[in-house]
């Protein structure tokens, strides 16, 4: 199974020109909003045409501008899951699912039906209409219909953002368990990084209609190549940086010199660490230990962030903050202690664009 994509297309304010090729592990599209994401989707549907370029699903072309290639959604045998769902409001939950099933007699159809209901676990829920389900529920009976085609490629556009926080989770598991034994092409596009890192296998990272970063997410994650992609991946803590040797840096808002694991290009222009990684120092003697003060804190039920300023600017009224992501215990434990504080990056966690 491989789905390739590279297509342009004039939108307002960008030209989205995207290329990338998709496998069976599933391939994140990660971007804010506005990026270009569901337009890629809905490019490869067929919903949107491109101005120039091809896509290409296992070994059949879907369009080619070239060629003058650009087959309709309905020969494309793609399953597309929207945001809202889409569901039809006057149809039961298994009118919906067979919705698109096709030329199939009665009999196929229905036991097509049935088995994509038992792998949403709705058994018994057949006859209701969408208006009497969840938010969960109506999701995977999305999921069901778009898999009951028996699509080459399943195109997911954002699939938990209509969910409430404390349903999100559990339909994230679920639908990862419903995927399990998919086996064909699956993109999924989302905004959220925890979602797409818990879902995905490789990663596409989009802003304003270009690829900023793309391969494993592990990867990406770790080492992305540009600042968008390391903000957009959840890093939270930048500073200009000064070349200072192959393996010494200055980073100039926060006044520290950091060393790092990895070699430095002399043209380095920013450094960067999430917020998470941060450590209390053990022993003021280790590599890239520094003293800060508290700016001020920022608790939830479960974590706190903590903004801090560096020594050399801890007096000053304009300066930049470190922020540190500690569990609730640890913060109850630390904030009464005398400042300075004295933490620590380690090398191997400094991101450098």
């Amino acid at each position: 199974m491989e789905l390739l994509v590279d297509i342009r297309k004039k939108l307002l304010g960008f030209e989205l020109d995207v290329s990338f090729e998709a496998s069976k592990n599933i391939l994140g599209l990660l971007g804010a909003s506005g990026s270009g994401k569901s337009m890629t989707l809905r490019c490869i549907a067929g919903i949107d045409t491109p101005d120039q370029g091809r896509i290409v699903l296992n070994g059949r072309t879907l369009f080619d501008s070239k060629k003058g290639i650009n087959l309709p959604c309905r020969k494309r045998k793609l399953g597309y899951l929207f945001q809202n769902y889409a569901l039809f409001p006057n149809m039961t939950v298994e009118e919906n699912i067979g919705f698109g099933i096709g030329d199939k007699n009665r009999e196929d159809r229905l036991a097509i039906i049935s088995e994509k209901v038992k792998l949403i676990q709705l058994e018994g829920l057949e006859k209701r209409y969408p208006n009497q389900l969840s938010g969960g529920q109506q999701q995977r009976v999305a999921l069901a219909r778009a898999l009951a085609v028996e699509p080459e490629a399943l195109l997911l556009d954002e699939p938990f953002s209509a969910l409430d926080d404390y349903l999100r989770g559990q339909v994230v598991n679920q639908l990862t368990d419903n995927l399990a034994d998919y086996q064909g092409v699956t993109l999924f596009v989302t905004h959220n990084m925890d979602e797409v890192y818990r879902i995905c296998d490789q990663l596409v990272v989009l802003s304003m209609g270009k690829i900023e970063a793309k391969g494993g997410k592990e990867e990406v994650f770790k080492c992305p190549p540009s600042l968008v992609a390391a903000q957009l991946t959840g890093c939270k803590n930048f500073s200009q940086a000064k070349y200072i040797s192959p393996f010494e840096l200055d980073a100039l808002e926060w006044g520290i010199r950091l060393k790092t694991k990895g070699t430095i290009p002399k043209q380095i222009k920013h450094v960067g660490v999430h917020a998470h990684m941060l450590e209390i120092a053990r022993d003021e003697k280790e590599d890239n230990v520094f003293r800060c003060w508290l700016k001020f804190a920022s608790e939830t039920p479960s974590r706190t962030i903590v903004y801090l300023v560096t020594e050399r600017d801890h007096q000053k009224q304009n300066h930049g903050t470190l922020q540190w992501e500690i569990a609730k215990q640890t913060w109850l434990e630390l904030k009464d202690k005398p400042q300075p504080w004295t933490l620590r990056i380690n090398p191997v966690d400094l991101i450098i664009v």
